[in-house]
C-alpha cells in the first residue's frame, strides 16, 4: 500500500482534472477507445470508481448506472476506501483476484484513460513515469487474462525504441498516435 497509494492518488487526480476541463459539447467526441465516446468514457470511469470503492470495501462488483457527471467525486470516494489500510488484505470477494492486483487494476485504468480523455478532448496529458512502469510491469503479466476478459484489444505494434508509456499503451491495444 505505501508504494501504491501515491501512484493512485497522482494518477487519480490526473484523470480528475481533465473530466473536469470537458465541455458539455466534447461528450460525443471520439476517444482512442474505439467503444466509447467521451461521455461514454467518463462513465466507464464513474462505473470503475464505484466498483472499485466497493471492492476496496470488501463489497461486490456493482453493475454500471447511467453517466451522472461525477467522476471526481466518486474517485474521491474510491481513493478513500483504499486508503485503508484492510483494503489492502487478500483476496477480493467480488473479482477473485489479490487486492493487490485489483490495485494495480486501477492504476492501469487511470494513466490509460486519463490519456484517452487528454487526446480525444485536446488537452495536455503527461502520465507519472513511475506510475507508468508500474503499470506496464504488471500489464505485461496480465495481459492474456486482460485480452480474455475483454479489456484490452490486440497488441498494437511500437518501435522496440518507444517510450515505456508507448509500450504501455501498445500493449493493451491502444495506437499511441491515435488523433481524432
Amino acid at each position: 500500500m505505501n508504494d501504491m497509494m501515491p501512484l493512485m492518488t497522482r494518477a487519480t487526480e490526473r484523470t480528475a482534472r481533465l473530466v473536469r476541463a470537458v465541455g458539455a459539447e466534447q461528450l460525443g467526441s471520439p476517444t482512442p477507445c474505439a467503444k466509447f465516446d467521451v461521455k461514454d468514457l467518463i462513465n466507464h470511469l464513474e462505473w470503475v470508481a464505484t466498483m472499485f470503492e466497493s471492492l476496496g470495501r470488501n463489497g461486490p462488483r456493482v453493475e454500471q448506472e447511467p453517466y451522472a457527471g461525477d467522476f471526481p467525486e466518486r474517485a474521491e470516494r474510491m481513493l478513500a476506501a483504499w486508503s485503508r489500510l484492510e483494503a489492502w488484505e487478500g483476496i477480493s470477494p467480488g473479482m477473485g483476484l489479490p487486492m493487490t492486483s485489483l490495485a494495480h487494476m486501477w492504476l492501469v485504468d487511470m494513466v490509460v484513460h486519463g490519456w484517452d480523455l487528454a487526446r480525444a478532448t485536446g488537452q495536455a496529458y503527461e502520465p507519472d513515469p513511475e506510475a507508468v512502469a508500474r503499470g506496464l510491469d504488471f500489464t505485461i503479466q496480465m495481459v492474456e487474462m486482460g485480452r480474455q476478459r475483454g479489456a484490452f484489444g490486440p497488441p498494437v505494434p511500437v518501435p522496440d525504441d518507444a517510450s515505456p508509456f508507448d509500450h504501455l499503451l501498445g500493449t493493451i491495444g491502444r495506437n499511441p498516435t491515435w488523433t481524432p
